[in-house]
């Protein structure tokens, strides 16, 4: 979705942007080609492979500045707390982590079974599966995949383990194949529990809702905030902080007035999809939603987006009355975060096998 999102950060010739999944680059070519001379593009990324490309590419060019880490911590870099005019993420695993065996992503490619996207930093996925209590493991499945038969495949784990750790990728795809019905003939049985562990893992979920609090503090009045998810968990939790900081809450006549609530964000459209030419030539694409949201205030020049309360009958950006003091704790995303594995209440327990 590189033209879509382009076009949707709406890249001035001056502007400074942070593209905080880098990968191989794709977002950031087309970035740099319409800044000019007095632009910045700060890239990031966990993965010491894009990195390599990165510096390989543009560490020659004056207008990029580069960081290994997560985008989580982007605000602990001086150069995006000089504010930004659009930053994006680009979520989940990428095409060439997938493709290499040896990084263990995927089931179809037999390989170590690690999944990290930075291989210098936590647990790979032998390593949690070696000690990770049968609970624990089925947690992390249904939260994260979504999977119907995490207990069975959290019970085959723990006594497969009993006898010889796991190891190899393919050796964890077959246990699975072996426990769990074959479904649709083109999804094999693995598909939910590595996406869960691989999201476990590397904390994707912390580091989104970290990352999207991150991005906010640094965007500039007038600055867009663009995030491509490849799974409705992440998109859940994205359209969830778009919304929360850009609508108020429903009131509650039981509880006082709260104060005024102010906008901080204001959401550019809805869910954007890849078309069907993008689809044809990249058929992972087919699950990619784009989500984009502006800062109120004077920032980009084309944005009409004009500070809350001043003029701002065209852009229907203003204040609303917020009707309940619950509802303000909403606004700062407690109530937004995403269930936590292994808690004494994960989601929908009841409903697993």
């Amino acid at each position: 979705m590189v033209a879509q999102v382009v076009e949707a950060l709406r890249v001035i010739e001056d502007g400074a942007y942070l593209d905080g999944t880098f990968g191989r680059g794709g977002h950031a070519r087309r970035v740099l080609e319409r800044l000019g001379a007095g632009g910045r593009l700060l890239l990031m990324d966990k993965d010491p492979d894009a990195i390599a490309v990165a510096e390989r590419e543009f560490g020659a060019d004056p207008r990029v500045a580069i960081r290994r880490g997560s985008f989580a911590a982007l605000a602990d870099w001086d150069l995006a707390r000089a504010g930004l005019d659009g930053v994006l993420f680009d979520l989940g695993v990428s095409s060439p982590q997938l493709d290499v065996a040896e990084r263990g992503f995927s089931f179809g490619k037999d390989g170590p079974l690690d999944m990290r996207m930075d291989p210098d930093a936590g647990e790979s996925a032998a390593e949690w599966l070696a000690h990770a209590d049968e609970r624990e493991i089925a947690d992390v499945l249904w939260t994260y995949g979504e999977e119907r038969m995490s207990r069975r495949i959290a019970r085959a784990i723990v006594a497969r383990r009993a006898e010889a750790p796991l190891t190899r990728t393919a050796q964890l795809a077959e246990l699975i194949a072996a426990v769990v019905p074959r479904g649709r003939q083109d999804i094999h049985p693995a598909t939910r529990s590595f996406q869960a562990i691989r999201i476990h893992v590397n904390r994707e979920l912390a580091d989104l809702e970290a990352g999207l609090d991150a991005a906010h503090a640094v965007l500039k009045p007038g600055g867009r905030l663009a995030v491509i998810s490849f799974h409705s968990l992440e998109d859940r939790i994205v359209k969830r902080f778009i919304a929360g900081r850009a609508k108020a809450p429903p009131g509650n006549r039981r509880l006082p007035a709260a104060e005024d609530f102010e906008p901080t964000l204001h959401a550019i459209g809805g869910a954007r999809k890849a078309d069907d030419a993008e689809i044809a030539a990249n058929p992972r694409a087919r699950s990619a939603v784009l989500r984009v949201a502006e800062k109120p205030g004077v920032g980009n020049r084309e944005s009409g987006i004009e500070e809350p309360g001043i003029g701002n009958r065209e852009s229907g950006i203003g204040r609303t009355k917020a009707k309940s003091a619950g509802a303000a704790a909403d606004r700062g995303g407690a109530l937004f975060r995403f269930p936590i594995p292994y808690s004494p209440f994960p989601a929908a327990a009841e409903l697993r096998p």
